[in-house]
């Protein structure tokens, strides 16, 4: 994909006939080209020759691609070592808050994901064409060198450019170079949907490193297990295992996609039990193709819903139509995640009236696909550390489904399967070994993409929740800079942390474990159901999104999604007390101790997902209590603020960051791990 559609040095593009600069841009347009699209670039190519006239120095570049957001800013100048990132609004003469962010968003995409662009300052400008004085002039540089965008209009940039160079001192950057340097975005899970499904390649919307190479290998090698699978009449299932953050549901996203662009008779289908997974993927999928295509909302979902799927419904309509389904490759999301066949035959008994049902819910998935009289392909991903709720199945059921009714099924793994947590039960892996099985590497996804700031991020969480304060300490200390984390006593001082420090569109919101019920007198109810769609989707002025941090979400409407910030808010229901993680469950009017050990490690894997569902920071809120107050008493809290210092968490209050070092608990330190029993 090339970056630019036009690119030249200034001195070239002031000489240039507009109507050959405009023909360069139409060419590399994707769609019919529209008269207001045509009007809008001679517009912008006649005020930018008038702006910059005289100008002898730097380089401008038309529709320069941000991949990972899958969109074009509308023009780039790399002047005096100075990225200028400049977005029209063409007949405006104000400057609306979208503009700002949307153009504030390319300038931080820019420098988190564009190689050549990480240590340049980088200065975003929104110019309002009929504006006739500036709203914002005055440069102010962040940390990272990215300004607050500057709303001026067109005529003034000139002096802007100038003014920037003499402040920035800017060294001179080789533009070939940079356009060479590659751009290696981590694109949240929303994003990648969006672009696999306009038909872009993983390559693309994600890093050129290891992790993009890894997603790659496992799509290629899947592809050729679903090709030969096709072509010899036989049936098969593979098993896609990951390190925390690999990436696992792009690559079944990624699957999903190259087989139904490339294979259209294949009609795959990506299939979750995540509702809000689901939800949240179907309505940013259909909202895209609505705004690209012009069809309505409506249309846009019909289209988009055979492509992803609620797992639940899929097996609801298995259930009432007993032929072969319409798809011959299915890739099962957080296939761990799948009910053991006490949960499913339960279920069946009681909600769906199937008496006598006598299956696992992977069994039963499996027998589903198993209806084609010729070939198909199932894929599961396999993730470890994420039940938290309960009849979760682990790979287990799967295993013993597979040994019991469909030993003729070809199976494929991972060489590293017996490595990871992927198993409630370790005796699926002694089943595996006694099976005839198929492995490949690539079956495995060993590199982290989950945060572009800090791939410790699950280990330093992982040290936490099982009690080992000292490595988690070690871990903080190499990720502390990147990834901010902070602790808190005060949830507005948590909240105004959050506004003040994303920026551009960056999203953010509040989070809870589903137990966390008194935190009510906070005024965060965990039993109030969230909109997925609309807390993940829609934007700062909607009181139901995330930003307007109202509305809690919990670990089972985060799962398997991101927020760039997030804030946590811990309860009584996980705390620290003497020398171990104890778990509380509350019952009418008293927190009631936790005892059997599956749902303790629910409750620990609870705390897991919310902890590690930010992407760039995060602050901690605990509460002071209330002594007043038997269900919230300050002791339930104050040990486990102190435990999280004594893994290196700083204190921040109203006033900023409290000056005082973190401080180990010799009775923390030498307390043994929680087991996970």
């Amino acid at each position: 994909m090339q970056a630019a559609s036009y690119e030249a040095p200034i001195v070239d593009f002031l000489a240039a006939d507009e109507h050959a600069i405009l023909g360069a841009l139409a060419e590399h347009h994707a769609f019919a080209l529209e008269q207001l699209q045509r009007d809008a670039w001679i517009g912008q190519i006649r005020l930018l020759k008038e702006a910059l006239a005289g100008m002898a120095r730097g380089h401008i570049l038309f529709e320069f691609v941000i991949p990972r957001i899958g969109k074009r800013a509308d023009v780039v100048l790399l002047v005096d070592g100075i990225l200028f990132v400049l977005e029209f609004k063409v007949g405006a003469n104000t400057y609306t808050r979208s503009a700002i962010d949307q153009v504030y968003d390319y300038a931080l995409d820019l420098k988190n994901f564009h190689k050549g662009s990480h240590d340049l300052p980088i200065v975003p400008i929104a110019l309002a064409t009929e504006a006739v004085s500036s709203r914002q002039s005055v440069l102010k540089f962040a940390a990272d060198k990215v300004a607050e965008p500057l709303l001026i209009p067109v005529q003034q940039l000139t002096d802007v450019i100038n003014r920037c160079s003499a402040v920035a001192s800017g060294e001179q950057t080789d533009v070939r170079v940079w356009l060479k340097s590659g751009y290696q975005p981590t694109p949240t899970i929303v994003e990648a949907a969006q672009a696999l499904y306009q038909n872009h390649s993983v390559e693309q919307i994600s890093r050129s490193d290891a992790g993009a190479k890894n997603l790659s290998q496992t799509t290629n090698r899947i592809s050729a297990i679903i090709d030969q699978s096709k072509s010899q009449g036989r049936k098969s299932i593979c098993f896609v295992t990951g390190v925390p953050g690999a990436g696992k549901t792009l690559a079944g996203l990624n699957i999903s996609t190259k087989r139904l662009q490339e294979h259209s008779d294949e009609h795959a289908v990506f299939l979750s039990g995540n509702g809000p997974l689901v939800t949240v993927l179907r309505e940013a999928l259909a909202r895209n193709v609505a705004t690209s295509t012009g069809v309505s909302k409506v249309d846009a979902r019909r289209k988009v819903s055979s492509f992803i799927q609620n797992i639940h419904h899929f097996r609801d309509e298995a259930l009432r139509n007993q032929r072969a389904p319409h798809e011959k490759v299915a890739v099962f999301d957080e296939a761990q995640r799948a009910w053991t066949h006490a949960q499913t035959s339960k279920f069946m008994q009681r909600k769906r009236g199937q008496h006598g049902f006598d299956m696992s819910e992977p069994e039963f998935l499996i027998s589903v696909m198993d209806r084609h009289d010729d070939w198909c392909v199932v894929v599961c991903l396999i993730g470890g550390g994420q039940e938290i709720n309960t009849g979760e199945a682990g790979l287990d059921e799967w295993v013993t489904a597979l040994k019991k009714r469909f030993q003729r099924w070809d199976i494929y793994i991972s060489d590293r399967l017996e490595e990871g947590d992927y198993t409630v039960d370790p005796a699926a892996l002694k089943q595996l070994a006694a099976m005839s099985v198929q492995r490949f590497s690539e079956l495995h996804l060993s590199v982290s993409m989950r945060s572009f700031r800090a791939e410790a991020l699950s280990s330093f969480i992982s040290h936490v929740v099982e009690n080992r304060p000292g490595k988690a300490r070690d871990v903080y200390r190499t990720l502390e800079t990147p990834y901010p984390i902070w602790l808190t006593r005060d949830l507005a001082t948590a909240k105004d942390w959050l506004r003040r420090t994303a920026r551009g569109s960056e999203r953010y919101g509040l989070i809870a474990s589903s137990g966390a019920y008194r935190l009510r007198p906070e005024g965060l109810h965990t039993k109030a159901k969230i909109d997925a769609e609309l807390w993940f989707l829609n934007d700062r002025t909607d009181v139901r999104s995330s930003y307007y941090l109202e509305e809690v979400a919990t670990e089972f409407d985060v799962q398997g999604l991101e927020l760039d910030w997030a804030g946590i808010c811990w309860d009584a229901d996980f705390r620290h007390q003497e020398s171990d993680w104890g778990a509380y469950s509350f019952r009418g009017t008293t927190w009631q101790r936790v005892r059997q050990p599956e749902r303790q490690l629910y409750l620990k894997n609870a705390y897991r997902v919310i902890l590690t569902r930010a992407r760039q920071g995060m602050i901690i809120f605990v509460p002071k209590g209330d002594s007043s107050d038997p269900t919230r008493l300050p002791n339930y809290y104050d040990k486990t603020f102190e435990f999280l210092k004594s893994c290196g968490l700083r204190e921040f209050d109203a006033a900023g960051p409290v000056a005082t070092e973190p401080v180990a608990d010799p009775a923390i330190e030498a307390a043994p791990a929680l087991a996970d029993e």
